[in-house]
This record gives structure tokens, C-alpha cells and sequence, in this order.
């Protein structure tokens, strides 16, 4: 009888430490692995991606930026950064391109995808998402952990964890397979939110990620692009967004009432 027991209290503990391997492998630790990240772009290819798209013409202040991949469950996948090394980009915007990638990924659905730009009105007091900003808070143990020399290479601490997190401004972009199927997130960030915005759509257009199957832009060949239609009145600040989606300008309005943000937006590559 004792070595049943024995056997049955070994046999238990073996258990337990096997649920917590796994349990540790989801949330922490550098193991992506067990998740959806494996049908997802590796640290450099996103790195890559993120070169590519920073060195074409965003408007913008033309600085380094941030890049996170998130997958479908919101583990991070992949962070990595433009420049030669962590400084070279605002440091705040490492966790807030994280913050961005959840956000677009736990928005959208395989039929709908909501960019981060998409919510910039919504979420404005009156607006209908008037509090989503504060829901589903940033995971501050995933998002500052770990020894900060790692932080946008292979080895980010935050890789492995479910970082959680709402960003309401351009940046953000859901992340579609060839079959539609949405796959996870992308989260740009650095620069303006516009430039944020142009960027992510250049790099996921890169990593062939942008099956996109609708949006709310009314751009047929971006559907989940930036919409400026916020009306503007002179002297005043920007008023209410004409179709409930629209995301304000970044560099102010022209003589003739639009913004001058619209033309690099246009600019980007058609959804495939």
C-alpha cells in the first residue's frame, strides 16, 4: 500500500510539472513554438519587411520604427526594429507597436478587418467604442521583462508572452493568409501614427500577409486603409468623421479644406 501511494504521489508530480511546462510555454519564456506563430514570418523577415517599407517615401518624420507580430491568440511571435540598434527608435514605441498588433489582431475577423486607424474615431468621447482603450490592459510582466539588451532582436523577452493591449491610432493591421484566413497582427510604430500606418501596410504587403477580404474604407483595394474624413472647420479643430471610421491627419490641412495626409495613403500597395 505505501509504495502505491508513493508511486500515485510521483506519478502526480510528474503531471503537475508537465502542466506547468506547457502553461510556462504559452505565457512566458521565448518559446513560440507551441503557438500559431509558426505559420508566421520569423524576426527576420519582419525585420526585412520593416526595412523595406521605412525606406520608401511615408510622410512622417522619416525616424527608425518598431515592428510586433502577433499571432491569432495574441502571442508574440516576433519584435524587431529598423534601426542599427534599440536607442535608434523611440523606446516607448516598442511596446506600444505590440500594443497595436494585438489590437488589430483581436478586432478583426476573417470577413472584416478593423485597422487600428479604423477606431481612432470610434473611441473618441460620444464615439461608439467610446472606453475600448482601456480594456484588455498591456501585460506589464510580458512587456518588460527580461535583460533590455534583447529588446527587437531574435531574443525579445516579450516572445512567447500574451502581451494584451489597446492602441487606437494608425499602425495596426490584421494579418490575412492566401485562403483569407485571418492569422494574427502586425503592429508598427515610431513615427507619426500616419507614417505608423503607411509603413505596416507596406510591410505586410511584403510578407504576403494582406489577403485582406473587407474593411470599412470604402477603398475597394484597401479595405482596411486610413480614412481621412474628418470634416475640416477653418480656425477650429478637425470635426466629426463623415462615414464613423475616419482617423485625423497628421500634417494638418491645405487651403482647400483636405488633408495633405491622403496622398501618401493613397499611394499604398492594393490589397491582394
Amino acid at each position: 500500500m505505501k509504495r502505491s501511494v508513493a508511486g500515485a504521489a510521483m506519478i502526480a508530480l510528474v503531471c503537475l510539472g508537465a502542466v506547468e511546462s506547457v502553461s510556462t510555454d504559452g505565457q512566458g519564456g521565448n518559446s513560440p513554438g507551441r503557438s500559431g506563430c509558426s505559420v508566421l514570418p520569423s524576426w527576420g523577415e519582419l525585420r526585412s519587411a520593416l526595412k523595406q517599407a521605412r525606406a520608401q517615401g511615408n510622410g512622417g518624420l522619416n525616424l527608425d520604427m518598431w515592428g510586433t507580430i502577433v499571432d491569432r491568440d495574441g502571442i508574440v511571435c516576433a519584435v524587431a526594429f529598423t534601426g542599427n540598434d534599440r536607442d535608434d527608435q523611440w523606446p516607448g514605441s516598442r511596446v506600444i507597436s505590440a500594443q497595436k498588433a494585438n489590437t488589430a489582431n483581436a478586432f478583426s475577423l476573417t470577413g472584416l478587418s478593423l485597422s487600428t486607424a479604423n477606431l481612432y474615431t470610434a473611441v473618441q468621447p460620444g464615439g461608439s467604442l467610446f472606453g475600448l482603450q482601456e480594456s484588455n490592459p498591456v501585460d506589464h510582466d510580458v512587456a518588460y521583462r527580461g535583460n533590455a539588451a534583447n529588446y527587437g532582436r531574435a531574443s525579445d523577452p516579450m516572445v512567447g508572452g500574451r502581451i494584451g493591449g489597446v492602441n487606437v491610432f494608425g499602425g495596426g493591421l490584421a494579418l490575412y493568409n492566401e485562403n483569407g484566413r485571418i492569422v494574427g497582427g502586425l503592429g508598427v510604430s515610431g513615427d507619426t501614427s500616419c507614417a505608423d500606418h503607411n509603413i505596416a501596410y507596406r510591410t505586410r504587403h511584403t510578407l504576403l500577409l494582406d489577403y485582406v477580404p473587407g474593411g470599412v474604407s470604402g477603398d475597394a483595394s484597401r479595405p482596411d486603409s486610413i480614412v481621412f474624413d474628418i470634416s475640416y472647420q477653418a480656425g477650429q479643430m478637425p470635426g466629426a468623421s463623415a462615414g464613423g471610421f475616419g482617423h485625423t491627419s497628421c500634417h494638418g490641412y491645405n487651403a482647400n479644406g483636405n488633408t495633405t495626409s491622403s496622398g501618401f495613403a493613397a499611394s499604398l500597395p492594393a490589397t491582394r
